[in-house]
């Protein structure tokens, strides 16, 4: 019998097939993901810790470290990852529409199981500059930029004033939300995103002046 060469036992770049599936480190990093917000609903943002994360994903520590440097970095990410695919913004032709649906999303999440978490990232955010710096950066920035993108369609279609300051717009639209969700003085419902966004983009109009002295959005 011909024996098989070296390559040909233990395969190679050109003969070898991949297994199917994601790669390995993707698994782990997904099983980190799912580890982080299993524990942090179970307990809590300050017992949350990058070992036990580890062991509940069974991956070692230097895995967890590869891809967040610190505890808050991890959870921000793992709230982000969870709701992505949630809170795109679609593109219907009204920039009215595309944000009420956007908006109702944001509610659906909040009054979901994800609402104790981001209410716990909120509250360690208030003692922990790390936390809160995380949470900006890696899920507000991102909704952020893609709300943006959105407002300046309006913009080119003239729903919306060409000098309107797209943050203050943001802030008016998003601001009562998370005020309900933080203070519960009221429920959050679709009529209420209907109500805010009947308001804002009412004042938006062109010819409207929805404009904050001394900052900019960046464009």
């Amino acid at each position: 019998m011909r024996q098989k060469s070296p390559a040909q036992r233990h395969g190679d770049n050109g003969g070898r097939k991949r297994a199917p599936g994601r790669p390995r480190s993707e698994q782990a990093r997904l099983a980190i993901l799912r580890s982080t917000l299993k524990l942090l609903g179970e307990n809590g943002f300050s017992d949350l810790t990058i070992e036990a994360v580890a062991a509940h994903a069974s991956v070692g520590k230097a895995t967890v470290y590869r891809w967040w440097p610190n505890k808050a970095a991890l959870i921000a990410d793992a709230f982000a990852s969870s709701t992505t695919r949630k809170l795109h913004f679609p593109d219907t032709g009204s920039v009215r529409a595309d944000m009420s649906q956007q908006m109702r999303q944001v509610i659906k999440i909040f009054r979901s199981r994800r609402g104790r978490i981001l209410s716990a990232i909120l509250a360690a955010g208030q003692s922990d500059r790390d936390v809160i710096a995380a949470f900006r950066e890696r899920f507000m920035k991102p909704r952020r930029q893609d709300a943006y993108a959105t407002l300046r369609r309006g913009i080119a279609r003239g729903e919306l004033g060409k000098d309107v300051d797209l943050d203050l717009l943001l802030d008016s639209l998003y601001g009562p939300i998370y005020m309900r969700f933080l203070i519960r003085h009221d429920n959050l419902t679709p009529n209420f995103v209907d109500g805010v966004c009947e308001l804002v983009f009412g004042g938006a109009r062109p010819g409207r002046k929805l404009r904050a002295r001394g900052r900019r959005s960046d464009q």
